[in-house]
């Protein structure tokens, strides 16, 4: 019986973060692997407020500064050929990558 990995992707980028799913999706789906993905998860939005005086003195404005962080889920059997292949795939510095095993 073949396991399941689920692979779990964070980015600032949401190209990069798109572009790395359908290399993975490629890889499983031309090792002829039951593929389920990827779901997008909901956006984190890290907000932070600057006033832009730099004294605190003259009037109130403030710069309203965001990041998103992007995510995404896909779910791929566990064969070793195939986590072979995704271990060994290039991958951007602003993507991070988690698998687990079920």
């Amino acid at each position: 019986m073949v396991g399941r990995a689920r692979i779990k992707l964070t980015s600032t980028d949401y190209k990069k973060l798109d572009e790395v799913c359908r290399e993975l999706k490629a890889i499983a789906e031309k090792a002829g692997v039951k593929v389920s993905g990827p779901i997008p998860l909901p956006t984190k939005k890290l907000k932070v407020p600057v006033m832009k005086s730099p004294c605190g003195e003259g009037t109130k404005t403030w710069d309203r500064w965001e990041m998103r962080i992007h995510k995404r889920l896909i779910d791929v059997e566990a064969e070793d050929r195939v986590m072979r292949r995704i271990m060994r795939m290039r991958v951007p510095e602003e993507v991070y990558i988690s698998i687990e095993l079920i």
